[in-house]
């Protein structure tokens, strides 16, 4: 990659924590919310949907995409086993959601576990609780963490927390950052992986001395891990040794296990019995939650023995990514990072986000191989970038077959453009 292109790429990650560039919601969906329902980029959204379910091939096929009809027949298929479906249902979090509670604290190696009904409640109760605990709101984070890009201050706004910035670079803080930082902070926040930046992750020793970091400053560290389930390909260790390293943890039922929503905060029994007290505070005590923790066993059950060999096969699709952008001769092409740490990653492309998302979908309603199934969204002038998920529907795609897709996709951007740009050394 040229200079120039390394410098705008991380030029339009910086924008992203200062609000601009992309619209979207925490699983890449662009938020509807912000759109007029005839604006292009709603007619887009309505597009891309359209051509993901009339797909015959695609990488992920994501289950909030999916009808309701589909969910319910999934989870029925998968529910036998899973928890006695003559029990009695759970009223305000007992019976089966203390039973997912235990199972998570079990495979975190915490000493327990609570259910909450959003990632983002159980966050904030986390660290305020932490805060009371510490007697300092102030919460060190990286810039593109989730709380800060994608929940409208709620840290501050909800829970009287101080976030603080401890880095803005494309990367995970590193030790030195958290052990010289010049304000005080009573809790490390770590999102692993780091989706702003591209779904990166450390090495095990850069973490565990960020950690160790913070803890010489006796402040207490906490993991953003909605995404925890994959990280242990990449750390070469399990998750009960990976969540060892924080003193509480939080995890997500839907962004990697396909869950219909939930999340659940691992520590202390006595941070988890506080928490308790809080969620029943800002509302979270919901009377009965049996689909979602079912869901949730589901995902437990099914999807979580499979990430690694997401992650393993995301690798190669990255590779045949990158070989096929390179024979297709475009002027230059970014898988980031260029060995996806988990099984989800960016690709970086230099033309406007309109223009790929355009070739994207003419490949997908013509071939019904839909490469990019997501938004694709502008990092800076005439550069732009999407995610890329590999779930089971991607394990059916060899390295020759992603190859010919970039090939089709490529061509469908030469229609686009008219060929302006293809292969002319833009950067």
């Amino acid at each position: 990659m040229t200079e120039r292109a390394e410098k705008a790429m991380g030029t339009a990650e910086r924008a992203d924590v200062r609000g601009n560039g992309r619209n979207v919601e925490p699983d890449g969906e662009e938020d509807t919310a912000a759109q007029a329902p005839d604006s292009p980029a709603a007619r887009r959204r309505e597009r891309r949907i359209a051509a993901f379910r009339a797909a015959e091939r695609v990488l992920d096929r994501p289950a909030f995409l999916t009808t309701i009809r589909e969910r319910l027949a999934l989870l029925h298929e998968a529910a036998p086993g899973l928890y006695d479906l003559d029990a009695p249902a759970d009223m305000y979090g007992d019976g089966i959601v203390e039973a997912l509670e235990e199972r998570v604290a079990g495979l975190l190696g915490k000493e327990a576990a609570v259910f909450f009904p959003t990632g983002t409640m159980a966050q904030q109760v986390a660290l305020r609780v932490w805060a009371a605990r510490t007697g300092n709101p102030a919460v060190a984070l990286h810039a593109l963490a989730h709380p800060e890009v994608h929940e409208r201050k709620a840290f501050s706004e909800v829970s009287g927390l101080r976030p603080v910035r401890v880095t803005s670079e494309p990367r995970l803080p590193t030790a030195d950052e958290v052990r010289d930082f010049t304000e005080p902070f009573g809790s490390l926040m770590l999102e692993l992986p780091l989706r702003d930046a591209g779904f990166v992750l450390p090495t095990w020793e850069e973490l565990s001395e960020v950690v160790a970091a913070a803890h010489e400053r006796d402040a207490v560290v906490h993991f953003d891990g909605a995404r925890l389930w994959e990280t242990t390909v990449h750390f070469g260790r399990p998750l009960e040794e990976i969540a060892d390293l924080a003193d509480s943890v939080y995890v997500s039922f839907y962004k990697s296990l396909a869950g219909f929503g939930g999340a659940a905060l691992a520590g202390p029994r006595w941070l988890v019995d506080e928490a308790k007290a809080w969620r029943h505070r800002y509302g979270g005590q919901v009377f009965q939650q049996f689909p979602t923790a079912l869901s949730a066993l589901a995902g437990l059950e099914r999807e979580l023995p499979r990430l690694p060999e997401y992650v393993a096969h995301a690798r190669v699709v990255a590779a045949a990514l990158r070989e096929g952008f390179a024979a297709a001769g475009l002027p230059w092409a970014r898988v980031h990072p260029e060995e996806p740490h988990t099984h989800e990653f960016q690709v970086w492309l230099p033309y406007e986000a309109d223009v790929l998302s355009e070739a994207a979908l003419r490949q997908g309603e013509e071939t019904r191989t839909l490469l990019f199934a997501g938004a694709w969204d502008a990092g800076g002038p005439g550069l732009s970038y999407t995610e890329v998920v590999v779930k089971a529907a991607g394990l059916e795609w060899t390295a020759g077959d992603v190859k010919e897709a970039v090939a089709g996709f490529v061509a469908r951007l030469r229609e686009v453009t008219g060929g302006a740009g293809v292969g002319q050394g833009l950067f």
